[in-house]
């Protein structure tokens, strides 16, 4: 019993009700004109079916979507009810649309919705007033002969058992309220909800945020975790060699390294707050001698060798090119240590080649997969049309990528 009259305590069920006696007074307008007093059945077919068209005119305006979706946002899924912050209520619903008719299609749904809304809720609005009537009848407070007041159902006699038929018309009027309000609900979603059109726009939108999430965690990784790399290693080979000569140049290095670090930091979190940003002043392959000066301060000897036009590379690879050796460089510091490391990075034959070699760590094997780091460079690889491979080669660690130039 609980659970039937759980809808009679819900705002949404009232709400619902008004929208739809709003809607149906477009209706109750032709009828003015025409004259309720003098009309006859046929003339109230007539007075129900006159707006129809005026209303589905009204929906080629592109703005009328705009409008009714506002109104069904605010009327037909009001609070906890509405389709951006329900958890299962009303069912998965694709929510509400609240932007111009871009299309015929658009316009098309539109005008079918506003002709539900008026017909639904004149037909709701006469249902109202009838069992209003009756129950009002039932108690005996209008002096109205039977013939005179309106209403189309029998009115009993003047016993007063009558009261306590009461209920009935109230529990009518509640389900037919309860259930236009569904039935209005589900009409506006599938009326009034994102064309096919809005969905892919919309998925597009979602796809790109996610892919730069994607990417700014990418360069918060990879930036950050080499300079607390380099850091934490200088840190320790002070320590350990106890002089102060070294111990000034491992200060010098994470000095310089945390600096560059926040100057990253700081690009990011401009890119956060949504700060128009030139992508040129991200690093490329041409600063990449700091990413191997760098990793010789804390004591791996470094053999580089950098062939081609390295400068000329197109913007994308070569930044991306640039994250991807320092991010290869950090896991040789943070695996293996500062281990001697074989770098190559060439460009022939419209191919950008990355190849990044040290020893194997003598405490455990590696098993080629990688964590994070190393899944970032394939999947930068991957995305600028490439290819990458890290893991163990020939009794070395080996990071490879292949980025073309096209």
């Amino acid at each position: 019993m609980i659970r039937l009259l759980r809808p009679l305590t819900r705002a949404v069920t009232y709400t619902r009700w008004l929208h739809l006696l709003v809607g149906g007074l477009v209706v109750l307008a032709a009828a003015t004109v025409h004259g309720v007093e003098s009309a006859a059945a046929r003339d109230w077919l007539v007075i129900t079916l006159l707006p129809i068209p005026l209303v589905a005119a009204a929906a080629l305006v592109p703005a009328m979507r705009r409008a009714e979706g506002l109104q069904a946002r605010l009327m037909l899924f009001p609070g906890a009810h509405a389709p951006e912050a329900r958890a299962g209520d009303e069912g998965d619903a694709p929510g509400i649309s609240v932007a111009p008719s871009a299309s015929w299609r658009d316009r098309g749904r539109t005008a079918v919705w506003l002709v539900v809304r008026l017909q639904l809720g004149w037909g709701l609005g006469v249902a109202s007033v009838q069992l209003i009537g009756y129950a009002l009848a039932l108690l005996g407070t209008t002096d109205e002969s039977p013939d005179g007041d309106g209403l189309l159902l029998p009115r009993p006699g003047p016993a007063a058992w009558n009261a306590l038929l009461l209920p009935l018309p109230l529990i009518s009027l509640s389900v037919l309220v309860v259930v236009a309000g569904g039935l209005a609900a589900a009409a506006a979603r599938g009326l009034l909800g994102p064309s096919p059109t809005e969905r892919l726009a919309a998925l597009e939108e979602r796809t790109e945020q996610l892919l730069e999430r994607n990417r700014i965690a990418r360069e918060l990784h990879d930036s950050i975790g080499h300079a607390l790399t380099v850091a934490v290693v200088q840190a320790g080979a002070a320590r350990a060699a106890a002089d102060a000569d070294f111990t000034d140049r491992a200060l010098e290095a994470i000095e310089e390294t945390g600096r560059d670090a926040l100057e990253d930091l700081e690009r990011v979190l401009r890119v956060l707050r949504e700060d128009a940003e030139p992508a040129h002043r991200r690093p490329t392959l041409a600063a990449a001698d700091r990413l191997l000066e760098s990793a010789r301060t804390v004591g791996a000897t470094v053999d580089a060798a950098v062939s081609g036009p390295v400068d000329d590379l197109p913007g994308p690879v070569s930044r991306e090119g640039y994250r991807m050796l320092q991010e290869a460089l950090t896991n040789v510091l943070r695996h293996a240590g500062p281990v001697p490391v074989r770098v190559r990075v060439a460009v022939a034959d419209s191919l950008l080649t990355i190849d990044v070699r040290n020893a194997l760590p003598r405490q455990a094997a590696p098993t080629g997969r990688g964590g994070s780091g190393l899944r970032g460079i394939r999947e930068r690889a991957v995305l600028l049309g490439g290819r990458a491979s890290t893991g163990p080669a020939d009794g070395e660690w080996r990071v490879h990528a292949e980025l073309p130039l096209r």
